[in-house]
């Protein structure tokens, strides 16, 4: 299940003071200054890779929110065009019209009522009408910000990529073999359940290539990894860290079980799964293959989650 190794990194975006990710394994004292250089892009990459996920999602509901507000739009509009109709075709709306042509003083009565309320109505349904076109135009103006942010992003992680691929083959043979082992490949037992299909899944896809935005079946980033797989377990879960961040409930360091979801970073830019109380497979950054770690090497624990139980 091995992809050609494809290398992309982006210098991070805003200024920070977190660490970038750690390399999986952890590098030797000696790691020439390419390959730290190299990792430090790599970690910074995968932070900007999944900002711009995030960018997708909101601008997807962004979208959403607009349809919305055009529908409303355009119900109301029909509304008002009826009573508009309804004005013109009934009585005008004034007392001599409706004294003309009423039969009685409670006839009389009952027109007014009936007037009154049309043009309440019409007005009510007008004012409705003004503010919903207000809304429509402000969650446009939204969609507009939200997919200019995501141009920005593309933008700028694209033209990192080139940079860090001429870092890349600075590497020497061995720094790759530091960054390109598979670590332990022997099969897992796996707990019975939703969390254990989860697990096995991602077991399943060690050896397959780290690559940003990758979404599988042989290439993945670390949140497409986690959704892959509960998504094969039937439980659908968002498709950032940020969102994996919030699914389940949260459980301490010292509760952690085989497929809980561990967050990294303050600003929980990686996941990797548990695959026991020590352990956790991930997908890393490129350049290095999903993998076994221990769980606390892989970076600052922002959050676990857990699904089932």
């Amino acid at each position: 299940m091995r992809g050609t190794v494809v290398v992309a990194a982006v210098a991070v975006a805003a200024a920070t003071h977190l660490a970038p990710a750690a390399a999986d394994p952890p590098l030797p004292p000696n790691a020439s200054d390419a390959l730290k250089k190299y990792t430090e892009l790599a970690g910074q990459a995968e932070k900007l890779n999944e900002e711009h996920l995030r960018a997708q999602d909101d601008l997807k509901a962004k979208e959403s929110e607009l349809g919305t507000a055009r529908q409303a739009e355009e119900s109301l509009r029909v509304q008002v065009d009826l009573l508009t109709e309804a004005t013109f075709k009934g009585a005008t709306f004034n007392q001599l019209s409706a004294a003309l042509v009423s039969d009685s003083q409670q006839d009389f009565l009952n027109r007014m009522s009936a007037l009154n309320l049309l043009a309440t109505d019409n007005a009510e349904a007008l004012a409705k009408l003004i503010d919903a076109v207000a809304q429509a135009d402000n969650a446009a103006r939204k969609a507009q910000e939200a997919a200019a942010n995501i141009a920005a992003r593309k933008s700028e992680l694209d033209g990192q990529v080139t940079s860090a691929r001429q870092q890349y083959n600075q590497l020497s043979a061995a720094d790759r073999g530091v960054l390109g082992s598979t670590g332990d490949m022997s099969k897992i037992s796996v707990p019975a359940g939703t969390a254990g299909k989860a697990l096995e899944y991602a077991l399943a896809q060690r050896g397959d290539q780290y690559v940003f935005g990758a979404n599988g079946p042989d290439a993945w980033d670390c949140s497409s990894l986690m959704q892959a797989s509960y998504r094969t377990a039937g439980v659908s879960i968002p498709r950032t860290t940020y969102g994996q961040a919030g699914v389940g409930r949260a459980v301490s360091r010292n509760e952690v079980k085989a497929g809980d979801l561990i967050i990294y970073y303050a600003d929980q830019h990686h996941v990797a799964m548990a695959v026991d109380s020590v352990r956790a497979v991930h997908a890393s950054t490129e350049g290095v293959p999903v993998k076994i770690a221990n769980i606390d090497s892989i970076g600052p624990i922002n959050v676990i989650r857990r699904l089932e139980g």
